[in-house]
């Protein structure tokens, strides 16, 4: 069994025998703060041809080389789940991402609603969240983090095959069970977490009327938009998804 400490996301073909480059963040991570060396090795991903094994073979202050000596795991697929949220204040919008990403979500909508308040959402930022996420946790693919945009302009051009799954604190007879969430379609679909404060009056209205999206509950108290996320993402994923 393959045992390494560290994983880094390299945005370059990975193949037996492959020269990869370092930039200088990965080489202060690596040969500064990780204290790693020449003939050190490493796990390395690029979310297309799977997990490698990797060594050091030149480090430097301002960059470096691995590597690439024999494949650990293959590429799968994530299930083709997307998480649409309002933004929140930062840390706890930093906090949803991570777990987006630990939970297997393949794609990051954020929405803006009529309640929506929060600072601006730096898509940058959050994708830098998403590679480190990826890194830490496992996963062999980084999710796509779209630039945020109002819900109603999303709504508009929503592919209808794709469920949406509107996690409703007022929805009732609709909630999850130890099935996880009943009635609803497998993938593609979407979980939809609103902000703090909820949907405004037009936006319930709107969202209750179209035919792909489904409201469901998720339990008998309110939760925190991060608790709302984890939550529907985690019941999806042990239906429909690769918990299973």
């Amino acid at each position: 069994m393959t045992t390494a400490r560290i994983r880094l996301f390299l945005d370059q073909p990975l193949a037996a025998g492959q020269s990869l480059a370092l930039d200088e963040g990965q080489a202060h991570y690596l040969f500064g703060v990780m204290r790693e060396g020449p003939g050190s090795r490493l796990l390395v991903f690029n979310g297309e041809d799977g997990e490698w094994l990797a060594e050091v073979s030149h480090a430097g202050r301002r960059g470096g080389r691995l590597l690439c000596v024999e494949p650990v795991r293959p590429q799968v697929a994530l299930a083709d789940l997307w998480l649409l949220f309002a933004p929140v204040k930062k840390a706890r919008t930093d906090f949803i991402v991570e777990k987006a990403v630990e939970l297997g979500a393949a794609r990051i909508v954020p929405v803006l609603t009529d309640h929506t308040r929060s600072e601006r959402f730096r898509a940058d930022r959050a994708r830098a969240h998403v590679r480190e996420a990826a890194e830490q946790c496992g996963a062999l693919t980084l999710p796509e983090v779209v630039e945020a945009a109002p819900l109603a302009q999303v709504l508009a051009g929503w592919d209808a095959a794709r469920q949406i799954v509107w996690a409703d604190e007022s929805a009732s007879g609709e909630g999850a069970g130890r099935a996880g969430l009943p009635g609803l379609a497998g993938p593609p679909a979407a979980v939809l977490i609103g902000p703090e404060g909820g949907f405004s009056p037009a936006e319930r209205e709107r969202l209750r009327g179209l035919p792909f999206v489904r409201a469901v509950s998720l339990g008998p108290r309110i939760l925190r938009a991060e608790t709302a996320a984890i939550a529907a993402l985690a019941l999806w994923q042990a239906r429909y998804g690769d918990w299973g």
